[in-house]
C-alpha cells in the first residue's frame, strides 16, 4: 500500500467494485453514478487502469466469458484492493471531519449522529 493519495479515477474505480463484480461497461456506468456524472471515463482509459490495478494485485479477473462473439471480463476487489479503499475512505473521513470542525459545521453521520 502507499501512503499517496488514491487519483480520482482509481478510487473511483475500487469503489465501484467494493461491493460487487463488475465487467468494463459496468464499470463506466458505475462511476458515472457514483460521481454523479462528474467522471465520464473513456474505455481506453478504464481498461490502462484495470490493468494497472491487476498489476498492482488490487483488482482481479472473476471471470471471462464470451458475449456475442466478444471476450467480456468481469473484475472484482482483491483483499489489498478493499484494505487500500478502506484506508482511503477512512483518510478522506478524517479530512472532511477536520475541515467541518474547523468550518463550525457538523458532518451527517449514518444514523443521524452528527461530527
Amino acid at each position: 500500500m502507499t501512503d499517496q493519495p488514491l487519483r480520482e479515477p482509481t478510487l473511483l474505480l475500487l469503489t465501484a467494485l467494493a461491493d460487487a463484480p463488475r465487467h468494463g461497461y459496468a464499470l463506466i456506468k458505475e462511476v458515472e453514478t457514483i460521481s454523479q456524472g462528474r467522471v465520464r471515463l473513456r474505455a481506453g482509459t478504464l481498461y490502462g487502469a484495470l490493468d494497472r490495478l491487476l498489476k498492482q494485485g488490487l483488482v482481479r479477473v472473476e471471470r471471462e466469458e464470451i458475449v456475442d462473439s466478444r471476450m467480456r471480463r468481469t473484475y472484482a476487489l482483491t483483499d489489498a484492493g478493499s484494505a487500500l479503499l478502506a484506508a482511503e475512505a477512512e483518510r478522506l473521513r478524517a479530512t472532511a471531519d477536520e475541515a467541518a470542525r474547523r468550518l463550525g459545521v457538523g458532518l451527517s453521520r449514518p444514523g443521524g449522529a452528527t461530527a
